[in-house]
């Protein structure tokens, strides 16, 4: 495991300009460019901003400031954005880089960091993005923003480790990844995204408690909706699970890394 790992410190150098080119790579051919990682997950918080709150009349309790719950969903797309794209292109990276796998031989260790680098720069972008945006509704950027650091990276922790793991599994049986779209959809509505938690059943609420990404959420919601001190203590089952995920991937990454390419 320590020889399987050690390219990534022996060529560390390489690892930014990989990220570089993968990123330039994914937009080379694209008028917009970057805005199509923005506009996506923008969309949908306007669609369901326009469908709940003005159609169905839907508000956010306790604050009774304009424009609360598009913030409100603006916050939780944000963390989840974050999670779904490492998670979906951890799955799908090995299909993805199949060619360049077959033709180049070097460290296989190398795709889940460009993965997630890529990632973390559409998601800056987007929380750029979004921070303006919720500015304007008199939601405006604090010093307590920075705590977001924390479920970021628990965040990345699972979606990592769920994602290499199903990324593996997906190069011997395609169906992985078309079954996880479902449960992914699944995954969001049992999140508390586009309601808060305090406004479904027992029943449902049960669910959320053993959900790893409704502390995550909620943390976002706190800090930047509610403006009240986040539970840190919530972060750490999630955070639990994302380390044993993140140590479980790396050994099954490890033990088929000799057969990735054969099975491409």
């Amino acid at each position: 495991m320590f020889e399987f790992l050690r390219p990534l410190w022996r060529n560390r150098h390489f690892i930014p300009a990989a990220i570089s080119g993968e990123f330039k790579s994914r937009v080379a051919r694209s008028k917009i460019g970057t805005l199509w990682f923005v506009l996506q997950p923008l969309a949908m918080a306007t669609i369901y901003a326009l469908v709940l709150s003005e159609v169905l009349g839907a508000k956010l309790g306790g604050i009774e400031q304009a424009g609360a719950y598009s913030v409100y969903l603006l916050a939780g797309i944000t963390a989840w954005s974050l999670f779904t794209e490492i998670l979906t292109r951890c799955i799908n990276m090995f299909l993805e880089y199949a060619n360049v796998l077959k033709k180049i031989s070097f460290p296989k260790v190398y795709l889940p960091i460009v993965v997630l680098g890529g990632a973390l720069i559409n998601n800056g972008l987007l929380f750029i993005t979004v921070a303006v945006i919720i500015a304007l509704y008199g939601f405006f950027p604090s010093f307590a923003w920075i705590s977001l650091i924390l479920p970021m990276i628990v965040s990345i922790m699972l979606a990592f480790g769920v994602g290499v793991v199903l990324g593996v599994m997906n190069i011997f049986t395609r169906d992985v990844a078309q079954v996880m779209t479902v449960v992914t959809n699944l995954w969001f509505w049992l999140t508390p995204i586009v309601y808060t938690d305090n406004q479904v059943g027992s029943s449902v609420g049960r669910v959320l408690v053993f959900n790893p990404m409704t502390p995550v959420v909620k943390f976002y919601h706190d800090v930047i909706v509610y403006r009240i001190t986040p539970d840190y203590i919530s972060l750490l089952y999630p955070a639990c699970l994302g380390l044993a995920l993140v140590l479980l991937s790396g050994f099954v990454f490890w033990r088929a890394s000799p057969e990735i390419v054969d099975a491409l």
